[in-house]
């Protein structure tokens, strides 16, 4: 069976996105849910970038982790047609990719949206990875089949 990828989108994909692709995949690990792959980018990222040292702090403290070879990308028509799902933190992101039915959002799937912390303490990182987090069973529970039952 095929992985099916979920990719997380941001603007710069160095703090909520990574944050959300950490948490989604310890969701699944929890679950025991398999032939699921997280990613993320951004839509305006550069390549290259490497996770923010805030978003690593609470990520660490919540025992969440990624990849030591995550670096940042930007989103692409590849990744977005190659995609199972693709969620956005925020409409203003969603409002700038393609229309697609694999297109979703925090909002749509939550209720909320995830504001940016970048350029703030870390308590603001800690309450977006919070935020993030507790909507991951919601995510999982949407998007995902085998979570259903």
């Amino acid at each position: 069976m095929k992985h099916k990828k979920i990719i997380f989108v941001c603007t710069g994909n160095t703090c909520r996105s990574p944050m959300a692709e950490a948490a989604l995949r310890a969701e699944l690990k929890k679950r025991k849910i398999a032939w699921y792959t997280v990613q993320s980018a951004g839509v305006r990222a550069t390549e290259g970038n490497p996770v923010n040292p805030l978003a690593k702090t609470v990520l660490g403290e919540e025992k969440l982790s990624l990849s030591a070879k995550f670096h940042s990308r930007p989103i692409s028509e590849k990744l977005l047609g190659d995609a199972y799902a693709v969620i956005c933190m925020e409409e203003a992101q969603r409002a700038l990719l393609p229309q697609r039915e694999n297109v979703t959002s925090f909002l749509e799937l939550c209720g909320r949206e995830i504001p940016d912390p970048y350029g703030q303490g870390e308590e603001v990182y800690r309450a977006t990875l919070h935020a993030i987090c507790a909507c991951m069973p919601v995510i999982v529970k949407k998007i995902i089949p085998e979570a259903r039952g």
